[in-house]
């Protein structure tokens, strides 16, 4: 009888705990595109993101495309993903056409954009995401018959219909066509506006920051908003993975971060997120991948292992970091 009761109790605790059951199987597949910021042309900010039960993918930013794809090819980043059969295209055009479903574009400067432009004229029709600023942005600066053909619906005419352009709503979620994947977009500080990309199959997340400067230094609370958000859902969901910047060293000054992170400010900001989520232990398989790494042509220490040797040398609380490396397959 007793054993018989302490098994009830036990049953009656799990069932009123909030507690999340440990992931057993990846529920996301990330590939790099491009992995630095700045100057490095043909290794610029771009991700695709799937599902590991759908064959599509939407891209996270595409500061590098075709030749990321390329490269991505050579790794063998590809070689799970069940190719639909076209004899018609190259290996890297069958995986652009007919696996990319769309871009999510997290704001417009032009190492998160040219890979998508360079690519227009020869990429198939599939619809572009972002908040209305950003999507003002390309309308404006780039599809507008001057510094690109218009290859969107909107804008300067005539426009070539390649791409619907969908205006996302800060903290709504929406679904992306021809994937099972959703997403809710949150505001990020940086001189022109940019976005994080919260992104969910079922129970499961991912979250995508383009560039950001941290709240000590943008006063505009607007990490803290994601880490409050990402919190709460946590206590439900798992949260599998974060792709996030850090552009410069810790020697870099305040005043000349321009809307960007440093492994210091990642530290700070990330502890904040910590101290926000109620079972600690879901950041043990969390991976966080650093993207955004400014590419330098000085002779000294190659800026990702001193940004690598910064972000370990102070971590406490064991956060699993990764450099992001163009062609690189990660499961999460």
């Amino acid at each position: 009888m007793l054993k018989l009761i302490a098994l009830t109790f036990v049953v009656a605790l799990a069932w009123l705990s909030p507690a999340i059951a440990k992931p057993t199987q990846p529920a996301f597949e990330l590939i790099t595109l491009g992995d630095t910021g700045g100057i490095q042309d043909g290794n610029l900010s771009a991700f695709l993101l799937r599902a590991m039960s759908e064959e599509n993918y939407i891209a996270l930013d595409s500061g590098t495309l075709v030749n990321g794809i390329n490269v991505a090819i050579e790794n063998h980043a590809f070689e799970n993903l069940t190719r639909k059969a076209d004899p018609k295209l190259s290996a890297a055009g069958n995986i652009l056409h007919h696996h990319v479903k769309g871009y999510l574009l997290s704001h417009g400067h032009l190492d998160h954009v040219a890979g998508l432009l360079i690519a227009s004229p020869d990429d198939s029709s599939k619809p572009i995401y972002a908040l209305p600023s950003v999507n003002n942005t390309m309308s404006g600066n780039y599809f507008n018959w001057q510094a690109w053909a218009n290859f969107t619906n909107r804008g300067v005419i005539p426009h070539l219909n390649k791409y619907p352009v969908i205006d996302l709503t800060a903290q709504q979620k929406v679904s992306l066509q021809d994937t099972q994947l959703k997403v809710t977009p949150f505001s990020l500080s940086h001189p022109l506006e940019s976005t994080a990309f919260v992104i969910e199959k079922n129970q499961d997340m991912f979250v995508y920051f383009g560039d950001t400067g941290p709240d000590e230094v943008e006063k505009e609370g607007k990490l803290a908003a994601i880490w409050q958000y990402l919190a709460k859902q946590m206590q439900t969901k798992t949260l599998r993975g974060v792709v996030i910047e850090v552009s410069f060293d810790n020697q870099r000054p305040d005043n000349l971060l321009f809307g960007h992170l440093t492994p210091k400010y990642l530290h700070q900001e990330l502890s904040k997120f910590y101290e926000l989520v109620s079972d600690k232990s879901q950041f043990n398989d969390m991976q966080i991948i650093i993207s955004h790494i400014k590419y330098s042509l000085k002779s000294d220490l190659n800026p990702k292992i001193k940004i690598k040797q910064q972000l370990e040398a102070t971590n406490p609380l064991g956060f699993n970091f990764v450099i992001a490396k163009q062609g690189q397959r990660l499961v999460l």
